[in-house]
């Protein structure tokens, strides 16, 4: 397993942008896909975004497509979340996670938790209304 390290999080008034960092080992990811997942109190953790690390495809929660855009950088060592136009109801732990192998319909299975088999430590996304 890949060991992830988030970093990034904060607090952030409605409106107001942040941008998460994704640190993979310190080395190039050459897996199949890294992503983001959130998880507020009291609810499931919840699919936002994911990238095919070699393809730089991307796929999107509904609730945050035209909000967020995650990226790799070059080198592909890091993988980045820009969030715009926070809502109150963006406020989770968001988790960075990691997948090596390929998987049929990735569009489907990349958005179910129990594919990923590492997880960052998460970092804290407060938005104050």
């Amino acid at each position: 397993q890949v060991q992830l390290v988030e970093s990034g999080g904060g607090l952030v008034q409605a409106g107001g942008s942040l941008r998460l960092s994704c640190a993979a080992s310190g080395r190039s990811f050459s897996g199949y896909a890294m992503g983001w997942f959130r998880q507020a109190p009291g609810k499931e953790r919840e699919f936002v975004a994911a990238i095919r690390w070699r393809e730089n495809i991307t796929y999107y929660a509904d609730s945050v497509k035209g909000r967020f855009a995650i990226s790799r950088d070059n080198a592909k060592t890091t993988m980045f979340l820009q969030m715009n136009s926070l809502e109150p109801e963006d406020s989770a732990l968001y988790y960075c996670s990691a997948r090596e192998g390929r998987i049929a319909s990735p569009g489907y299975y990349l958005r179910q938790p129990a594919q990923w088999y590492s997880w960052g430590q998460g970092t804290q996304v407060t938005v104050s209304s």
